[in-house]
């Protein structure tokens, strides 16, 4: 897949930082680590779970409504018979079932709010340098708008997010990555976006304003986090359709149900009733569904992914092709010295020696790479400028695409010259050499080979000839094919974006393992790829950090933009990694992946477990009637009370031992559709089959040896 001539784009490759309370990356191999849960956190979220009980609120979850209504119901009945015991504990269960599912809702909140605060922190009043013409005027940043342009120097507070448009920076962005090494940020690059609140360690830049007062990156962050900004996605109002339905038909069945029982001579009371429909309702997935998807949201957040709508992360779970950048996500992003090839009559220890010290003067990372080369592979010291009398050094430039040294020792002068194939070969017939055949072959070798050629020169007494070829390779990251192998097995589609050659991208492609690769690609044929990606049925993820990302940033259905790009970038993309690492994007896959795992898993157990209330209930109630139905007493329970009671007791109890599970989720492996489908109906559909019946049998067990029940 090759198209247009256009430069390779290149993505940087900063140093990870996350927050320090934060986990990054895989802990173990094949698998996403889940969020953080604590214990504690439930007794902190219990008043938030105590004002959830307002109808206004929980009137969004059709479920949890039924079951108010139900407590509500019942309490009333208790109080009109004041000594029905088992009217007053069931009402009182029915009331714990919706506090744990209000509490499994607050505590993933809470942990959002305290992040929140956090950034509050890193929130401060302003005083902005706005610039009018040539003077500068003092005003707060909350007056600051869209397009002023503001002048920060050292210790300055950066009072509203912009584009640096004059002059160059180190800042601060602590605040936000957790990071507490600077960043560079400047004029004219795709490292010129600043966010308010950071700070300015060195240097003057002119800011131009791209945000309003109070929509700031910060404060954007802070309502996403606290779940102020989150909609429900697609997935999430069809799943609660659904809930909403069988809740309906549950309560029709168990209407229709009391005409049968005064037919039968079995009249029911409107509390085991009710307690039957509180049952047979789907309340555990209903309880725990809001829960799952903050918590997804805040998985991407402790990884330092700031999401900006949970149907990305929803649609990162659903991703079918992966469009990678080939530098900095697929490669370490500079191309690194990997072998010294001699020509004819030359030693590779001679080309080692001639290539470091031709490369004292190259500051660039490839050069800094032949120095480390040529000291691992044949023990040469590093050798500094001072070191060397009488040298003159020539620095590498992109006009000459040469560096080197010229030397006097022993009387005897010696140049020493290393660069592109074309400038090398130029200055060495210039000086009246030759260059040898084989010279030329080793180069078109390492081209073949997807590697970059760089001839090693010299001129002495022996005249001016070429030594040989330093091969300069792109390494691809340690694991990249083990990752990718894992998004294969999952149905992922790998593409790599890169300005290469054809030649060179499929050499890396085939190193990397990329499922296909997109030659010479210009931010046209990215778009055109994602829409035909797009209009095979699939959803396409990727990253960006320019303007030019922007356009497909918006189009791609997962667009993770990088935290030192543009403003153009992070506003097209529904995704920010804080840390501009693009290699998470693979991670963000994965954790979408995570969410909708852990939705599946637990619908399906919440389903599975309303079987063996069928078992508990419906022979205490029409046992008397029936005594035929006592066979399906299969648990051997106390009595009908006991039955009844241990019902309502286990559906309370399993929402809140479900929480930890909701709020960490699932955990993920790396297998495909058919597969991962097995094994959760495996675990959480005869899971949820067989648990009630233990649960109920032991909570049974304990019940009877109450007085006057047993």
């Amino acid at each position: 897949m090759t198209n247009a001539k256009k430069p390779e784009m290149s993505t940087p490759t900063p140093t990870l930082a996350p927050h320090q309370d934060a986990p990054t990356g895989h802990q173990k191999k094949g698998r996403v680590g889940g969020g953080l849960f604590a214990p504690e956190q439930l007794v902190t979220s219990l008043p938030d779970a105590f004002r959830k009980l307002d109808p206004r609120v929980l009137v969004k979850s059709p479920v949890m409504f039924v079951v108010e209504i139900g407590s509500v119901l019942t309490t009333g009945l208790a109080v009109t018979d004041p000594g029905d015991w088992f009217g007053w504990v069931i009402a009182a269960w029915l009331w714990l079932t919706v506090i744990f599912a209000n509490l499994a809702e607050a505590v993933a909140e809470g942990r959002g709010k305290a992040q929140a605060d956090t950034l509050r922190k890193a929130k401060t009043d302003t005083v902005a340098r706005r610039l009018a013409g040539e003077a500068e005027e003092r005003v707060p940043g909350t007056e600051l708008h869209v397009g002023d342009l503001v002048v920060c120097e050292a210790g300055d507070i950066i009072p509203g997010d912009g584009d640096v448009v004059e002059g160059v920076a180190s800042v601060d962005e602590s605040a936000i990555t957790g990071e507490s090494a600077p960043v560079i940020r400047e004029s004219g690059g795709d490292r010129s976006a600043v966010t308010g609140g950071t700070k300015v360690l060195s240097d003057r830049i002119v800011i131009k304003i791209t945000t309003k007062p109070g929509e700031t990156f910060i404060d954007r962050m802070i309502n996403l986090v606290e779940g102020a900004a989150r909609q429900k996605t697609p997935n999430e109002i069809a799943l609660n359709i659904l809930l909403a339905a069988l809740t309906i038909v549950f309560l029709l069945a168990v209407v229709t149900l009391q005409p049968f029982a005064i037919y039968a001579g079995a009249e029911q009371s409107l509390i085991v009733l009710t307690a039957l429909l509180v049952c047979l309702i789907p309340t555990t997935i209903g309880a725990l569904l809001s829960a799952i998807g903050i918590a997804g949201m805040d998985r991407l957040v402790q990884r330092n992914v700031l999401a900006m709508s949970g149907r990305a992360v929803e649609a990162a779970g659903d991703v079918s092709t992966l469009l990678l950048d080939k530098t900095g996500t697929i490669t370490l992003g500079n191309r690194q010295a990997a072998e010294f090839v001699p020509v004819s009559g030359t030693t590779a220890a001679e080309v080692a020696d001639a290539a470091q010290l031709s490369s004292l003067a190259d500051e660039t990372p490839e050069g800094r790479s032949v120095v480390v080369l040529a000291k691992e592979t044949y023990g040469l010291r590093e050798r500094h400028e001072g070191e060397l009398d009488h040298a003159e050094w020539v620095p590498f430039t992109a006009q000459t695409r040469m560096s080197g040294v010229d030397l006097v020792e022993n009387g005897a002068h010696r140049k020493v010259r290393k660069g592109a194939g074309g400038s090398v070969i130029s200055w060495v017939r210039e000086r009246g050499g030759s260059v040898s055949e084989d010279s030329a072959a080793l180069a078109d070798r390492i081209s073949e080979e997807g590697g970059t050629p760089l001839l090693v020169a010299v001129e002495d007494a022996d005249g001016a000839r070429v030594l040989g070829v330093i091969h300069l390779k792109d390494v691809v990251k340690e694991g990249m094919r083990e990752r990718f192998e894992e998004l294969r097995r999952m149905g992922i589609k790998t593409v790599m974006i890169t300005g290469d050659n054809p030649l060179t991208a499929k050499a890396i492609a085939e190193e990397a393992g990329v499922d296909d690769f997109l030659a010479e690609a210009t931010p046209e044929d990215k778009m055109a790829l994602i829409k035909r990606e797009q209009a095979g049925g699939k959803l396409v993820a990727m990253t960006g950090d320019g303007t030019n990302d922007a356009p497909a940033l918006a189009q791609a259905d997962v667009g993770v933009a990088m935290n030192t790009g543009t403003s153009a970038a992070k506003e097209a993309g529904n995704m920010v990694d804080l840390d501009s690492n693009p290699t998470k994007l693979i991670e963000v896959v994965e954790i979408g992946k995570q969410l909708l795992i852990t939705r599946g898993a637990l619908t399906t157990f919440s389903i599975a477990n309303d079987v063996a209330k069928y078992f508990a209930i419906i022979p205490a109630m029409f046992a008397a009637a029936y005594p035929g139905l006592d066979k399906l007493n299969i648990m051997g329970l106390a009595s009908a009370e006991s039955a009844i009671l241990s019902a309502v007791v286990f559906n309370a109890l399993i929402i809140i031992a479900l929480v930890p599970l909701a709020l960490k989720g699932v955990q993920y492996r790396p297998v495909n559709a058919d597969k991962m489908l097995r094994r959760n109906l495996g675990i959480y559909g005869l899971g949820g089959l067989i648990a009630p019946f233990i649960g109920i049998k032991l909570i049974d067990l304990l019940i009877s040896l109450l007085p006057g029940i047993g």
